[in-house]
């Protein structure tokens, strides 16, 4: 590794504090794709204890950052000025859509060339023009041009991501990247309170409408997963025994296993008892989760705004009464420690049950229903789902996964090509487990390629492509050629990337086999499940029937 250079006392080299910074934070990996006006940075960091995991593409580097930061609490991704700056935008923008807080950094032309005015490669405009698009995605940008405000700007934006859990910008000119600089005196921030008042009364105010509801729901949401509340979140429905959903978004905040937990919650999408018993509730506790349109199904939620508790992270509305500066931490603290009482007695949907034997019917092709059913029974302790948008994420709702952590999904943004670039930087997180990618042919022919990335760096993910020829979910809304995709022969992808195994699925038996087979493998494994190009998970043919969809209702006659 480099060591830091002999420098005189409260010095340091920018590039030596950043990577200090970082690994204060926990992160080991950082993920991107080299470029000449960063690649001072990248040998530095090749030279440190942080390891660098290129990938083929800046998008798979930003993807695969988001699900690290997701599980680990903080991502990395780094790449060069504009032409990889900009290709990480839209992941980027996920991140803050979906509160993931990942670093990213940006090499940059050097202030002596900046200040020349020479046309450089990779610049557009102005060379502040990508900060300033990075302003539009992030909580906190800065561009380290000053050497006596260098340190105190890296700090101020890695602590505003670790505030506000999501993304920030760093932009390094490249002649800066080693210059010596001033460390700056520790100067820790205090902590954001809530308003004491308004905390007391939104408390009382909850307390009173749980007190008198007789059969409530809880919900627990991205904001308690991020900011780390889950224990307490936990504690407080395990006292009470209140039955609890989540929604696509939040799937696996709580186990599926856990005595309390219900089902998952999406509107229209819901297995039916799951609707029935959430919309029937007379109080819902809602602690942290974005109602989003996909999270309610396509808004096809009926939730009655004055029988909510709603606390978000600066905010919290009972009824139609708004409490503002009243932070989620705070009321989930308080609302634990209130006299509840319990509701133990009450009757609640019934988990289906994940250690149904599943028996393969002899030339049978298989379905999209059977699929999931046979992936419910594949699922282990260290397993982690990942699911692109789309039927792959649809069908995986009511997978039964049994640890908290055990799935992701981009759930809101819904950008495809999520899965498998995501799956990366779930194993890096965490290496105990492995991903189970579930993922449409069309997003998979967006960032697939990331699979030669995973066997560049040992990780064995199972990728299991829903093979039904292009886009379902945009077939069910508007049938057209436009939704086709050139069919691949994914099967011959692990010839090309040099490594796994592959199998081609086309009946039950073949399904089961290969499943079988992955499971007792340590290779990459990946599987071209050929689905009927008009069938569709459950869920969707739900959603199609409560839309009335054309193509959804021929979907639900056969």
């Amino acid at each position: 590794m480099h060591e830091p250079a002999s420098s005189p006392i409260g010095t340091v080299r920018i590039a030596d504090y950043i990577v200090e910074r970082l690994q204060l934070r926990g992160v080991d990996h950082v993920f991107g794709v080299p470029g000449d006006f960063v690649l001072k940075f990248f040998e530095h960091l090749a030279g440190s204890d942080l390891q660098v995991v290129n990938t083929c593409d800046e998008q798979g580097a930003g993807f695969a950052a988001d699900a690290y930061a997701r599980l680990r609490g903080l991502g990395v991704v780094c790449v060069t000025y504009g032409v990889g700056g900009l290709k990480i935008a839209n992941t980027t923008a996920q991140a803050y859509a979906e509160e993931s807080p990942v670093v990213v950094i940006s090499g940059a032309p050097g202030l002596e060339e900046q200040r020349s005015g020479a046309l450089l490669h990779h610049v557009i405009k102005g060379y502040d023009n990508q900060r300033r698009i990075f302003e539009h995605l992030t909580v906190a940008t800065a561009v380290l041009d000053d050497p006596d405000q260098a340190c105190r700007e890296i700090d101020r934006v890695i602590d505003a991501a670790m505030l506000h859990k999501r993304p920030v910008y760093i932009e390094i000119p490249r002649d800066m990247t080693l210059m010596e600089v001033c460390r700056p005196v520790a100067q820790p921030a205090a902590p954001p309170r809530s308003d004491g008042p308004t905390l007391a009364a939104a408390v009382d105010d909850a307390v009173a409408l749980l007190r008198a509801a007789r059969r409530p729901v809880a919900f627990l949401g991205l904001q308690t997963v991020r900011f780390g509340l889950l224990p307490t979140a936990l504690r407080l429905i395990e006292r009470s025994s209140i039955p609890t959903a989540v929604t696509p978004l939040d799937k696996s905040a709580i186990s599926e296993q856990h005595r309390c937990f219900i089902g998952v919650y999406a509107g229209a999408m819901s297995r039916r008892d799951v609707q029935a018993y959430v919309e029937s509730a007379d109080c819902l506790l809602l602690l942290g989760p974005l109602l989003t349109d996909v999270n309610l199904g396509g808004n096809t939620a009926h939730i009655r705004p004055e029988r909510c508790i709603h606390a978000t992270r600066h905010q919290v509305r009972i009824g139609y009464r708004t409490y503002d500066r009243v932070r989620l931490e705070d009321f989930v603290h308080a609302l634990a420690e209130a006299d509840l009482p319990g509701f133990g007695g009450v009757s609640t949907p019934v988990t289906p049950d994940a250690g149904a034997l599943w028996r393969p019917e002899p030339k049978t092709a298989v379905t999209v229903a059977r699929l999931f059913e046979r992936l419910g029974a594949f699922l282990a302790d260290d397993t982690v789902v990942i699911a692109d948008p789309g039927d792959a994420m649809f069908g995986a709702l009511d997978l039964p996964v049994r640890q908290d952590h055990d799935f992701l999904a981009n759930a809101f943004y819904a950008s495809l090509g999520f899965a498998v670039p995501a799956s990366i930087g779930a194993q890096l997180a965490d290496p105990a487990r492995r991903p189970l990618v579930l993922v449409g042919d069309g997003a998979f022919q967006m960032t697939g390629m990331e699979l030669s990335t995973s066997l560049r760096y040992g990780l064995n993910p199972v990728v299991v492509v829903l093979n039904n020829a292009g886009y379902l979910t945009e077939r069910l809304m508007m049938d057209g050629a436009f939704n086709d995709v050139l069919p691949w022969n994914y099967a011959a992808l692990t010839g090309v990337f040099g490594g796994g195994r592959s199998f081609v699925i086309d009946t039950e038996e073949e399904l089961d086999a290969a499943l079988l087979e992955a499971a007792d493998s340590e290779d990459l494994c990946l599987l071209d499940v050929r689905l009927d190009p008009r069938d569709a998970s459950p869920a969707l043919l739900r959603l199609a029937e409560q839309f009335g969809m054309a193509a959804g209702a021929a979907l639900a006659e056969r």
